[in-house]
């Protein structure tokens, strides 16, 4: 057994502590919800709590895994409970652990039956995204990436909107048929593997060292892409999305659009990238044409979006297009924008969910019409959903303008032409967001049922303040977070080019008719 170096198993720990606190809230009385709203906040806080060493205890220097631990699972078949994480999984693991209490401590009011059963759901939840992003056996990757699914499914099944079946039914048979895809690319590898090396395993490590003739980095890629696409979800995959967010909780609009849509992006960084890399070459203009599409295509839509929910749901497409760009510009600071990107969004557009949650909690409708007038009655509201509206649409000294200005940086090295277009999505994203915000915060106040409005209360303030320091952190000193990636970010970059030119010796030798042995260098 491996054991890390703070001869802790702290991933193991953080992962299956929420899953120790869902079987103690399931002892709990229905009846006591306060208990159970209490116990699981205090779960969730303590995960939080011992995740912090791995910020302060990661090395930056290597791009090896870290905080490993590895235990033989299934032995004949090549299985193994292998978990770490590197630069570029590490600021995953931090963000789900940050958001996740934040998104319980918002439902407390919000969420008024079957309160033990969405607790429970909650800290389930937890487990499984945390296992994703921790696993480095694909086998386990995939568990996990299969039961956050039904979580998330519950969640808008029960406490959604009034059309949270057919919201639920698309969220399912989407990422359902997503599964299916990197489920028959999983068991190609690990045939595949055995097949020219003679030993079964599903090691994510030593599968991203296995070169493989282009004919099949084609199929392989393409089954990845779609399951993470979907994920992302990048455009025409989208069409999920905005049900989703729309008909979910505000706890799920933030989860899904915090933590759940980055196991997408997660995805091409440790699968598509390391392990296809001629694939990758090949694909990376259509891409980045399909990022730049999703980019425009998710501002126009959210311009014309009559309920504020839906607006920011569109306007996830557009965020995350940024992203999939900084990608597949394949150049350090596109990929690290990338990564930053996704972090970003994370608290940005998981805040403008919260800020949303507040105001419909208070009127019960989310349509931009019925406001007017917010910042004369609820000024403290006002503030802090200026502050998420700038920091989405990337104005310096917020954390969204340091993630896409290093994307078009990225953009404009790996071609020019991408970085000038793409400087003109922001401008579109200013147009819808700073228009919502002038027609629900300024002008008279003309609707009477908004007279009534109260400003923010100290729940309110306790779990937006948290994701205002980082909006600014990141937004004034990104190094903190930059440092960490740059190493892992380098290592995934050359690894694409090594294993391109290790792939292109070895595609003569290896063939799916017989077993041979894969010579090196």
């Amino acid at each position: 057994m491996d054991m890390n170096q703070l001869h802790f198993p702290i991933l193991t720990t953080i992962t299956f502590l929420p899953l120790v606190g869902a079987f103690i809230v399931a002892l709990i009385s229905e009846k006591n919800e306060n208990l159970i709203k209490y116990v699981t906040f205090g779960f969730l806080v303590l995960d939080f709590i011992i995740s912090l060493p791995l910020f302060f205890y990661f090395d930056p220097t290597t791009y090896h895994m870290q905080f490993v631990e590895r235990v033989p699972w299934i032995k004949s078949l090549g299985f193994q409970y292998y978990v770490g994480v590197d630069g570029i999984s590490l600021f995953l693991v931090l963000l789900t652990t940050f958001l996740t209490p934040i998104a319980q401590l918002s439902t407390w009011k919000a969420i008024d039956k079957k309160v033990k059963l969405f607790n429970i759901v909650i800290l389930l939840m937890q487990t499984g995204m945390l296992g994703v992003f921790i696993s480095l056996d694909v086998f386990l990757f995939y568990v996990f990436w299969e039961l956050q699914l039904i979580p998330m499914y519950l969640m808008i099944g029960i406490w959604g909107g009034p059309n949270r079946v057919f919201a639920t039914m698309k969220f399912f048979l989407y990422t359902f048929a997503g599964s299916v895809f990197m489920l028959v690319a999983i068991m190609a590898l690990y045939f595949l593997h055995h097949k020219y090396t003679g030993t079964y395993t599903m090691d994510m490590v030593k599968l991203m060292q296995q070169p493989l003739p282009h004919h099949l980095q084609l199929w392989l890629f393409l089954a990845f892409f779609i399951a993470f696409a979907i994920k992302v979800p990048m455009w025409p995959f989208h069409t999920w999305l905005p049900w989703a967010h729309v008909e979910a909780p505000t706890a799920g609009s933030v989860i899904l659009a915090g933590v759940l849509l980055k196991m997408g992006t997660y995805g091409f960084l440790r699968f598509n990238l390391p392990m296809f890399p001629d694939m990758t070459h090949a694909f990376a203009v259509l891409v980045i044409v399909l990022s730049i599409i999703g980019i425009f295509y998710g501002a126009f839509v959210a311009m014309v979006q009559p309920d504020i929910k839906k607006l920011v749901a569109y306007s996830s497409v557009s965020h995350l297009g940024y992203s999939m760009l900084g990608m597949f510009a394949l150049t350090q600071t596109g990929v690290e924008g990338s990564i930053l990107q996704m972090i970003n969004h994370g608290i940005s557009t998981g805040a403008l969910f919260l800020v949303v949650g507040i105001v419909y909690e208070r009127r019960h409708t989310r349509l931009i019409a019925e406001y007017g007038g917010l910042a004369y009655l609820v000024p403290v509201f006002a503030t802090f959903f200026m502050i998420f509206t700038l920091s989405s649409i990337a104005v310096p000294g917020t954390n969204g303008f340091v993630g896409e200005f290093m994307i078009l940086l990225g953009a404009f090295m790996s071609k020019p032409v991408y970085g000038i277009i793409v400087a003109f999505g922001g401008l579109f994203s200013a147009v819808y967001m700073l228009t919502m915000y002038k027609r629900v915060f300024f002008n008279k106040v003309t609707n009477p049922k908004n007279l009534g409005l109260t400003d923010m209360n100290i729940r309110e303030w306790l779990y937006l303040i948290p994701l205002l320091v980082f909006v600014f952190w990141i937004g004034i000193y990104p190094q903190t977070f930059l440092s960490k990636m740059r190493v892992s970010v380098d290592h995934l970059l050359k690894q694409v080019n090594r294993t391109t030119a290790e792939a292109n010796v070895n595609t003569t030798q290896i063939s799916l008719t017989k077993t041979v042995v894969v010579k090196k260098g």
